[in-house]
């Protein structure tokens, strides 16, 4: 099975203190997509980001570190 890239957009919100909440990830079906949807979103949200990542879960082999389509606001430092 060949690697499958998968395109998320993940918005932030503000938690206790400086910490910040993770809302669900949504899926799209392509980074053109998540870029457009993530800025849609941005306005509302404290930080989005749009991104994407592959795998071949057959093989366990998994992209290291995912490729930033779009981000804007505050993130977390995996974003950054």
């Amino acid at each position: 099975m060949p690697k499958q890239t998968t395109y998320l957009v993940q918005a932030f919100t503000a938690g206790c203190g400086l910490a910040l909440n993770a809302e669900r990830a949504i899926p799209c079906k392509s980074a053109e997509a998540a870029q457009r949807l993530a800025e849609r979103m941005a306005p509302t949200k404290l930080g989005i980001v749009a991104f994407s990542t592959s795998a071949n879960a057959e093989l366990g082999e998994y992209d290291d570190e995912p490729i930033i389509l779009f981000k804007m606001g505050r993130l977390p430092e995996q974003f950054e």
